[in-house]
């Protein structure tokens, strides 16, 4: 078994292996990058350091030293010399990038005897007393687990005493005793010294990097972003550079394209004399390349040189980091820039124009869940022209959003699970530590940071919107206020934030949706000639239908007609007919709710103007139409009934699980009536929007069947009703009767269903109830220690369960096809908008999906991918 692979023995088709740092590291040094030497550990090592209980094996650690004197050999320098030591960056690596969510350590291999050897070779003890303190601190927090705060108040009270304003006044000798105050630290903090042994630090670093696969924010954040837990990091050893070296050195971030608005121009920060960490917490402002350019034309050539063969070779924009060591350039990493929505639509069409993409690869190249960023609300432009700025920051991530402030993750995510307010959060800066609040939080405001900065990056990724680098911002965490200008904000204050302008306001702004883009439609398009499935929406009134037909909806797949049901003026009808003691007395209320439905029907079918809209007759349970204890009174006076009457009804309706109870199907089978009411609404709303010169499909859905015959005996009452209205109106009016499956029974039996049905569509999200036995309404409770415990990958209500619900979809699917050769079968549960059941479903033969209209384009999109991906 291969364990370590040497930069260039791999490539960049092996990123399972070793990690997309690894493989990208090898294939740069293959193609002639400048990229400092070094070593990968595969992705095994990880697994299979967790399968031993956090030991690695003595054959790796053999290994680590034979591929480390392999390094010396490359790099003429010797690991642990007491003059010139080889020292290196211990780095984290998973198959996909999780940015800042794992640790990395660097100027390894530093001890008290190399240091002083070091002072004496390059005369510049300010340089070395500066990257041994930063080793240390980064050493111990990472792999000792010593507190930052600790390491930060020592550093702050040199500056308080000498009136410093940056790291970069402080003197050599004043370096020199905060290494000392540092290993002093450490010792008390842990109860060791500080490590002197070079294959000590690093196999304690490995391990450390190893460790921080499995920590609380790397799995929140795997678990958000849907990466499996399995698969493990790499870690990359590599040479360092230092850009900290003196005034010819640095260090930069940079992406080949504007990550906010795919605009071909390259984005990117540098600062002279520092190490990256320095560019990402945002303690001495950055320049931006253009001025790294005016002072370094040479450098800043070779870099736009190397950033446009890397973009073309790996055919996508490119974030890189580099480091410039007494003006020599090196590139450190590179790899697929995170990017908002928009800007992934403008790259992915701008390379079909450059021809470094056919339109079948840019199409595959979008990230779909990143779509949902085009979606959200921008602000109302002349609600914004009455709002007055009362500071701005840097737009390090575009978009609109409004909530209440807080200061800390955990706040964050305490008030979201109490209250479901939106939460903007607002820190001195951020840090992986802070995943979990920025997840449940509308946006972020930095007070520290660049375009680059963590909060910038994780926005971007997220698609949320974020300001960074408000200096006029102050926070007091602790006592829960902020001050702006002198100004004091107490937590969960309204704000707005806009990420497109780096403007902040106070109060709330009102927001409004946002336009396509040209080359948002050119994807739709491109998407729309690729795909095999059909994309339907959700709707329920004629808004609903509008926009999804904005959005590329080819149909209704699921209008629910309940819904229709709940305004002011319609429950009362609603409740007479469930009231009702005699079969007449029921058929009059009916009666009256026909020209309720009549209306919405005409609307929706108006809206979809040649296009199959499929409504679902009445699904929930009658006691959900009824009132609460505390609306009894007026609901009777209401009514004309008494109290009691009232009363009685409602313990009447009452079930123990409503859910598997007396609803759908069911109450049909026993109330036939009102399906009977429900197509003449249907049928002659589609005669009349016909009769006005529109051409009207529609589908008649019976919603939780298990047996055939609850279908074929509500068919029976369907098909009369609706033919009789037909040939008295004397128009020719195609229509057909389906079913929704919803319950594992009726998967079972679709070979039967199959038969009577000229449609099925799957409803995922009470098939997935029933097949697991799980409450939907009450999962959410003990899924996520499911996850947590790694007992199920994500939740089934999220991504459909491929496996046993996906199982019973592929059956029913299949025998239904077999017996009915002209059946078309879709799905409606909120799985018709999610790219990874989207996927399963392309493969499982479906004809078509059906989600909710904001849903629309991501569903356009992951169809065409699942074509292209399973050819």
């Amino acid at each position: 078994m291969k364990r370590i692979y040497m930069f260039g023995e791999g490539s960049r088709d092996q990123k399972n292996l070793l990690g997309g740092k690894g493989a990208n590291l090898s294939e740069m040094k293959k193609i002639g990058v400048p990229v400092p030497a070094g070593y990968t550990i595969t992705t095994d090592m990880c697994t299979e350091y967790y399968k031993n209980g956090g030991k690695n094996s003595e054959e790796l650690l053999s290994d680590i030293r034979e591929y480390t004197e392999r390094l010396e050999k490359e790099t003429g320098k010797k690991f642990g010399s007491d003059t010139d030591p080889l020292l290196v960056s211990v780095r984290s690596g998973a198959r996909v990038s999780m940015p800042g969510m794992m640790d990395t350590i660097l100027n390894l291999g530093l001890t008290d005897k190399s240091v002083k050897g070091m002072v004496e070779k390059t005369g510049d003890p300010r340089f070395v007393y500066d990257i041994y303190r930063r080793f240390i601190q980064m050493f111990g927090e990472v792999v000792q687990g010593v507190e930052h705060k600790l390491f930060e108040d020592e550093l702050d009270k040199v500056k308080d005493a000498q009136g410093y304003d940056n790291d970069l006044e402080i003197k050599a000798d004043e370096w020199k005793d905060i290494c000392d105050k540092f290993l002093d630290l450490v010792e008390d903090a842990t109860g060791e010294p500080f490590p002197q042994d070079p294959y000590t630090q690093l196999e304690m670093s490995i391990n450390a990097v190893f460790e921080s696969w499995d920590t609380k924010r790397a799995k929140y954040y795997r678990r958000h972003h849907g990466i499996d837990d399995s698969w493990g990091t790499a870690v990359s050893v590599q040479q360092m550079v230092f850009g900290n070296a003196g005034e010819d050195s640095g260090t930069g971030v940079c992406f080949s394209r504007n990550p906010k608005t795919g605009e071909n121009e390259v984005f990117g920060e540098f600062l002279f004399n520092a190490q990256g960490e320095d560019i990402v917490a945002g303690i001495r402002t950055p320049l931006d390349l253009q001025e790294f350019g005016n002072k370094e034309p040479k450098l800043h050539k070779e870099l736009m040189d190397l950033l446009d063969k890397l973009e073309r070779h790996y055919k996508d924009m490119q974030d890189i980091e580099f480091t410039i060591e007494d003006g020599t350039l090196y590139i450190l990493q590179t790899r697929n820039g995170k990017r908002t929505g928009a800007a992934g639509i403008k790259i992915a069409v701008d390379f079909v124009e450059e021809k470094i993409l056919t339109k079948e690869e840019a199409v595959d190249s979008i990230d779909v869940n990143a779509i949902d960023q085009l979606l959200h609300p921008v602000f109302d432009e002349d609600e914004l022209a009455k709002a007055d700025v009362l500071t701005s920051g840097l737009a390090a991530s575009p978009g609109a959003a409004t909530g209440k402030i807080v200061f800390s993750s955990e706040k964050a995510a305490e008030l979201k699970e109490e209250t479901g307010d939106n939460l903007l959060l607002f820190r001195k800066d951020t840090s992986p530590e802070d995943i979990e609040g920025m997840v449940v939080c509308e946006g972020f405001v930095t007070q520290l940071g660049g375009m680059t900065s963590h909060a910038a990056v994780v926005a971007r990724g997220m698609g949320k919107c974020c300001v960074s680098g408000c200096s006029e911002l102050s926070i007091n965490e602790e006592k829960g206020f902020m001050t702006i200008n002198g100004e004091r904000y107490d937590e969960l204050t309204p704000f707005s934030i806009d990420g497109s302008t780096g403007n902040i306001y106070a109060g709330t702004i009102k927001t409004k949706a946002p336009e396509f883009s040209d080359e948002f439609e050119q994807i739709l398009t491109w998407s729309k000639e690729i795909k095999d499935l059909g994309v339907k929406a959700n709707a329920d009134n004629e808004r609903d239908s509008l926009q999804a037909l904005k959005f590329g909806a080819e149909g209704i797949g699921l209008c629910r007609t309940e819904h229709m049901f709940f305004d002011d003026e319609r429950i009362l009808d609603v409740r007479r007919m469930i009231l009702a003691e005699n079969k007449e007395a029921r058929e009059n209320a009916l009666e009256k709710i026909i020209p309720h439905q009549l209306k919405d029907f005409k609307e929706i079918f108006t809206a979809m103007d040649g296009k199959v809209v499929t409504v679902r007759l009445l699904d929930p349970p009658l006691h959900e139409f009824l009132p609460e204890e505390d609306e009894f009174k007026k609901v009777a006076k209401q009514l004309n009934i008494s109290v009691e009457r009232l009363e009685r009804a409602v313990e009447t309706l009452h079930e123990f699980n409503p859910m598997l109870g007396h609803r759908g199907c069911r109450l049909a089978v026993t109330f036939p009536e009102i399906s009977v009411m429900q197509t003449k609404a249907i049928i002659q709303a589609a005669i009349e929007v016909t009769q006005a010169g529109k051409t009207v499909i529609p589908e008649i859905m019976v919603p939780l069947v298990s047996t055939v015959n609850e279908l074929t005996y509500l068919k029976e009452y369907i098909k009369d009703t609706a033919d009789a209205l037909i040939k008295e109106a004397g128009i020719d009016l195609k229509y057909k009767v389906g079913t929704m499956v919803e319950t594992p029974r009726a998967a079972l039996v679709a070979d039967k269903i199959g038969k009577e049905a000229e449609f099925i569509s799957f409803g995922t999200n009470d098939l997935t109830q029933m097949t697991f036995g799980f409450s939907r309404d009450d999962a959410g409770k003990f899924l996520k220690e499911y996850a947590d415990k790694k007992i199920l990958k994500a939740d089934p209500f999220a991504a459909v369960d491929q496996e046993g619900v996906g199982r019973l979809v592929d059956l029913a699917t299949t025998n239904a096809k077999k017996v009915n050769k002209d059946i078309t079968v879709g799905v409606c549960g909120e799985h018709g908008g999610e790219p990874t059941s989207i996927d399963f479903f392309h493969r499982a033969g479906l004809d078509y999906v059906s989600c909710s209209p904001f849903r629309i384009p991501v569903a356009i999109v992951s169809a065409a991918q699942a074509k292209l991906r399973n050819q």
